[in-house]
């Protein structure tokens, strides 16, 4: 036993080394320039706070870009992950549609963000989108067409909508994890006269609360790293209506060429993200025996 663990320490360290010295060093970098002028054109002199300064203006366009965050971190962790857990309560009944419906689900999961970016774009299109052309079709005339993307009161929304498919690796992950509850739990229940709705909801959920907890991280996770559909979709716009903050990274780093003011956004974006996965495992209380 013991010569089997040095194998596994002798084959793992050289990873475990490259990894920490690769995300050390670029952790350090990030933190050390945020504090400096660094730009396109040279810089990098010491310049203390005034990159955070100027991030938490309150005339800065940050604020919105923070606002977006906080909401799309909310509806991902809590309607996309519900909804996946929904879902996997009623495929695991093995129905006679179970397959069909499981296979119809994943299928936006397996192709890439970009596909899936291209996908949203054409459905929504304001002249040939499916979405549009249906209402045509329906109430005759063009009176309410969308350019759902583009409209400021409808692109939070869509973009929102583009993210949806998430909640079908929640489903995957909750009933995987539905089969390790042994099934003397599920006929002592029926037995004391539960119904399944009983079941689910004071048996199954709180035996799930582990992985409903690290599907949200993950979801949160998630949410916190959106570029790619946005940038492909509206590109953050109309103004900041539909940017988060690695789209406002993206800007500030290599359109505006100011490297040090989009360190300091990615600095507060790591402190955020420990944040809310601390507050999630607070929420879930997980590795928590659920008998204490």
């Amino acid at each position: 036993m013991k010569v089997k663990k040095r194998w596994i320490i002798i084959f793992l360290t050289p990873a475990v080394l490259l990894f920490a010295f690769v995300y050390l060093t670029s952790l350090y970098i990030l933190v050390t320039t945020s504090f400096t002028d660094l730009t396109a054109g040279g810089g990098g002199n010491f310049v203390g706070l005034k990159n955070y300064i100027e991030l938490f203006k309150p005339a800065s366009e940050f604020w919105s870009v923070l606002k977006n965050n906080v909401i799309w971190v909310l509806l991902q962790s809590t309607v996309h992950v519900y909804l996946g857990v929904i879902v996997a309560l009623i495929l695991a009944r093995n129905k006679w549609y179970t397959s069909l419906v499981r296979t119809i689900y994943m299928l936006p999961n397996i192709i890439s963000n970009a596909a899936l970016g291209m996908l949203f774009i054409f459905i929504l299109n304001p002249k040939f989108g499916l979405i549009n052309n249906t209402w045509r079709l329906i109430s005759g005339n063009d009176a309410y067409m969308q350019n759902w993307f583009m409209d400021p009161k409808t692109a939070f929304g869509s973009v929102t909508m583009t993210w949806l498919p998430y909640a079908g690796i929640t489903a995957i992950l909750v009933m995987a994890e539905m089969t390790s509850i042994p099934d003397s739990i599920y006929e002592a229940a029926i037995i004391d006269g539960a119904s399944q709705l009983q079941i689910n909801m004071f048996i199954v959920l709180p035996l799930m609360r582990n992985i409903i907890g690290t599907t949200t991280i993950l979801a949160a996770s998630n949410m916190l790293q959106k570029l790619d559909i946005i940038l492909l979709t509206t590109s953050g716009g109309p103004g900041t209506r539909t940017t988060n903050m690695p789209m406002s990274i993206y800007r500030t780093a290599l359109i505006d060429n100011n490297y040090s003011l989009a360190n300091a956004q990615g600095v507060f974006l790591i402190l955020f993200g420990l944040v809310a996965v601390l507050l999630i495992r607070k929420i879930y209380r997980m590795n928590e025996n659920i008998l204490g």
